[in-house]
This record gives structure tokens, C-alpha cells and sequence, in this order.
């Protein structure tokens, strides 16, 4: 499996013979060269999408016509897109997909969710993370959350040995919060640390989430750099 950060909450996860893009925000992202937006689409299968805000989802609609591909969202962020002419599959928290041999569930995260990309902000549905299950690995993409009870529930069934957790703080929960995370509810082997360093705003360190979690391999990854699991 070789996953690569596309900068913030970005991943190309080529895994089981597909290449899922998460949350791709190329454009407009000051933590992505832009010159590489082929070679971070190139052969993608499908994009997961976690809600509906600009910092995820404004490249979306340009993404997915251009590689002719399927959006995996929940219901009505689907809904929407569909109406601007994209392919999508439209699903719910604890609903399941096929993505050839890879299984793709919506789990619960708490933020909120809405298109403000567009002319007017509209409702997308609510806000979700991911389950991604293939070659032998279970991985949790947080989404954009705080931490929940509801971990709890995510870690007991699905076991996730990957955890790809949001820790810029602000409009999520910070480093802190996902070392604690990590420690009160998960058994991971690998924690990938996102949504943190794109703005000033957020934190520029993951050194305190490396810190809090001595016996994890805490993989603090370089935009475009790919990292073999």
C-alpha cells in the first residue's frame, strides 16, 4: 500500500489495485505545487469525500470530470454534485461500498459541513470520516472532528491499524487532542498527522502529537513524498 499527502487533509491512497483520492484540494492549497496536479490524479479509480467545504471539496467537480470517475460522499453533498454533471455514489455513516476489492465505510466525526465554494453557502449533508479496508489494513481517516465517544465504537469494530488523524486544532481538534485519541481509544501501528501547517492559523508541528505517542510509528509525512505501509 503507498499512500501520498497531497498537502492539508489530502491523500492518494493507491491500495488493492485502486488509487482513492481523499479530500483533494489542489488548487488554491499553499501546501501543494500546483504543477504536480497530474501527477497527483494520475490513474485515480475514485475520490472520497468528507464534507462539503472548500479546503476539501472546491477541486472536486474538476477532479472527477477530468479522470471520469466516481465521487464517494454522503447523500446529499452526492445530490449536489450530481447536479454539476459529476459521476457519485451517494451513501450514510455506518453504510458500506465496494471500491473493487477495497471496502469503504462512513463512520461519524463532529465539525459541519456545507458548500461555501459556491455563489451561496448550501447544507451538504453533514460531515464523516472513512474506513478503508484492503490489503490486510484497516484505515481510519478521521475527517474533520474533534474527538468523539464514537472513536470508541470505530475502534472495536474495524480495528483500524492507520490512523489518519486531523490535528491542526482551530476548526478541529489539535495534537493534543488526537495523541489522546490515539491513546484512549486506538490500538494503531501508524498515525499520519493532517490538516495542520497549511495556514498559520493552524499548528505548524507535529512534534507534540510524536511526543504523546512514543510507541507508534508517527509518520510525519512530506507533500508528494510516498510512504510504503
Amino acid at each position: 500500500m503507498k499512500l501520498i499527502w497531497l498537502g492539508h487533509s489530502g491523500f492518494r491512497i493507491e491500495i488493492a489495485g485502486q488509487v482513492l483520492l481523499i479530500d483533494p484540494w489542489l488548487k488554491g492549497n499553499p501546501s501543494f505545487p500546483e504543477d504536480r496536479w497530474q501527477e497527483a490524479v494520475a490513474g485515480a479509480t475514485a475520490i472520497l469525500l468528507s464534507h462539503g467545504h472548500g479546503d476539501h471539496a472546491s477541486n472536486v467537480i474538476s477532479i472527477a470530470k477530468e479522470a471520469g470517475i466516481s465521487v464517494y460522499c454522503i447523500h446529499e453533498l452526492s445530490n449536489w454534485l450530481s447536479g454539476q454533471g459529476v459521476e457519485t455514489t451517494g451513501f450514510g455513516k455506518g453504510g458500506t461500498v465496494a471500491i473493487g476489492e477495497v471496502s469503504v465505510t462512513m463512520v461519524t466525526a463532529v465539525h459541519s459541513s456545507s458548500v461555501d465554494f459556491n455563489d451561496a453557502p448550501l447544507y451538504a449533508g453533514g460531515e464523516a470520516g472513512f474506513i478503508i479496508r484492503g490489503e490486510g489494513h484497516s484505515i481510519y481517516f478521521s475527517g474533520d472532528t474533534d474527538v468523539t465517544m464514537e472513536m470508541d465504537i470505530i475502534a472495536d469494530r474495524y480495528k483500524p491499524d492507520v490512523g489518519i488523524l486531523c490535528a491542526g486544532g482551530h476548526y478541529t481538534m489539535d495534537m493534543e487532542g488526537a495523541a489522546y485519541a490515539a491513546k484512549r481509544f486506538f490500538d494503531f501501528k501508524t498515525v499520519i498527522p493532517c490538516h495542520y501547517g497549511t495556514f498559520p492559523i493552524l499548528a505548524q508541528s507535529a512534534q507534540p502529537l510524536i511526543d504523546a505517542l512514543p510507541d507508534v510509528d508517527v509518520r510525519v509525512m512530506a507533500v508528494m513524498a510516498p510512504e510504503e505501509l
